[in-house]
């Protein structure tokens, strides 16, 4: 057997196999003697079967059967030996003058060949690393939040500017069917607010999303919409009145320091204030790194300049597709699917550059990790070591389950890398300043 590569460009090349008979004819002929012992045939004994009739019902499926597994071990090895970085799959090549009668049997490969490039992490514009501050209106906002819910509540008759109102939204076309509980304080247009105002249980309104409550995030959570839907979302939703409530306020003491933190953690209001603070920028600086990995992502897309074998990409896409699919509706996805594409080999680069690569063991501890939280939820609070080894290897059995586990370590080793190699420069925000910013509202 004869493996040779011509090599179209930079991007394309053809892989040439050469078989000769006697590549596969013995392999052929002990599975073919296997047949003829086992054979069961009307008319002739067990393994008394002609070894002609055998050769005519099953010589051909054998042939082709061991040529392929020939051609596939070729290939791989080819593909090993020269250390080729390739894109989809080899495409076998259609050759109108091929027989399967010659004893000397030609092949022909096409491949796509990944690109070579360079990652330049240094942009010319430096990348903004937000440092979002948990301000004093937002501390404000949170101890009024907390007075309410350990507050008293009373139920109404009808909805008033005060009133905390629990029903249910719909809107068929954008999937949205949710039961939430919203206070009238936050709604923002005053007449979707006079919409509201004097309905009853039982009552449905049809409100409008567009400026139905002073904050995007908050809507996301009240429509059970997603965080993206949430921004800019402009369409009618049916509400219908299920409860009408009022809160008395709690008193801000330490009673109430006691059920938020435990049992003199808090001794007073500037002691919750800072509590709340620290808690509220943890959760903040995360959302933060999110958005930094999102917009190093976009600027070393945009930056990092390669050429892809389009041509020969369609050409698989079209081959590989689960449904059939025409090369006009190959390009179309190709170009749906381009951006993620040059992703995965800037982003694979630089993993394999600065050994970003995710361990058994590191995926174990995360695994593990995952698991611990989870449980906590639950109120086991301290399961054994041996109890969390055994559930993880469990979870990691799951493909699907350990791909998602490895994706969120590389993201977050993507992350510090990005930090301390990519040129940034931080900015110090609100987080209204921080929305408005980012999501340009």
């Amino acid at each position: 057997m004869k493996v040779t590569q011509e090599n179209i460009d930079d991007l394309n090349a053809v892989l040439k196999i050469e078989v000769s008979k006697d590549d596969y004819k013995d392999k052929v002929e002990k599975i073919l003697e296997d047949y003829r012992k086992k054979a069961n045939i009307p008319g002739f004994r067990k393994g008394k079967v002609p070894m002609s009739l055998i050769r005519k019902q099953y010589e051909q499926s054998v042939v082709l059967d061991e040529v392929n597994s020939l051609l596939q071990e070729a290939i791989n090895k080819h593909l090993t030996e020269e250390k080729l970085d390739v894109l989809g799959n080899p495409l076998p090549k259609y050759n109108e003058n091929f027989s399967w009668d010659k004893d000397d049997l030609e092949f022909e490969f096409e491949l796509g060949l990944a690109p070579k490039f360079e990652v330049d992490l240094q942009p010319k514009k430096a990348i903004t690393k937000y440092k979002i501050v948990a301000d004093d209106k937002m501390i404000d906002e949170q101890i009024e939040n907390i007075k309410k819910q350990y507050g008293t509540a009373q139920e109404e008759e009808k909805i008033t500017k005060n009133s905390n109102v629990t029903g249910t939204f719909v809107n068929e076309e954008k999937g949205i069917n949710n039961k939430s509980t919203f206070s009238m304080e936050r709604v923002k247009d005053a007449s979707l607010k006079k919409a509201l105002l004097g309905k009853k249980v039982g009552d449905t309104v049809t409100l409008k999303t567009k400026g139905l409550f002073d904050d995007d995030h908050y809507m996301q959570h009240v429509l059970g919409v997603s965080h993206d839907d949430a921004h800019g979302l402009d369409v009618n939703v049916d509400f219908t009145v299920e409860n009408i409530s009022s809160v008395k306020e709690a008193e801000l003491n330490q009673e109430l320091f006691d059920k938020l933190f435990g049992k003199d953690a808090i001794k007073s209001e500037e002691e919750l204030r800072a509590k709340l603070k620290d808690i509220a920028e943890k959760q903040l600086a995360q959302q933060a790194d999110q958005e930094l990995l999102n917009t190093v992502t976009d600027t070393l897309i945009e930056n990092t300049k390669f050429d892809l074998p389009k041509e020969f990409l369609q050409k698989w896409m079209v081959a590989t597709s689960e449904n059939p699919i025409t090369p006009e509706q190959a390009k179309e996805q190709y170009e749906q699917s381009e951006k993620g594409l040059r992703y995965q080999l800037v982003e694979g680069k630089l993993i394999k550059d600065n050994n970003l690569q995710v361990t058994f063991d590191e995926l174990k501890d995360h695994a593990k990790k995952y698991i611990k939280a989870q449980m906590a939820q639950y109120g086991n609070l301290n399961p054994s070591e041996d109890e969390l080894e055994s559930i993880a290897l469990k979870v990691l059995q799951n493909q699907e389950e350990a791909k998602k586990l490895q994706d969120q370590i590389i993201s977050e080793k993507l992350l510090n890398f990005y930090k301390e190699n990519v040129k940034l420069k931080e900015k110090e925000v609100s987080y209204d300043d921080f929305v408005k910013e980012v999501y340009k509202k």
